[in-house]
């Protein structure tokens, strides 16, 4: 199943990284690109959206699902 989340606050190709990696340690996730031109993410995988937002969250990064 595929997710896309917001996330602002995204201004570098280091903050896509680290968006990317807090995503892909939730639990689920299968994969995550973060883009922040789209100020977005997509997660492959079925874990939950809230756990998705809260984990970027704890990265620094605004989100919702």
């Amino acid at each position: 199943m595929s997710q896309t989340i917001t996330v602002e606050g995204m201004s570098c190709e280091h903050c896509e990284q680290s968006v990317t990696e807090a995503l892909e340690g939730v639990e689920g996730v299968e994969s995550a690109t973060a883009d922040r031109e789209s100020e977005s993410a997509t997660v492959e995988g079925d874990a939950e959206a809230d756990a998705l937002a809260s984990a970027v969250s704890e990265a620094g990064y605004d989100a919702s699902a």
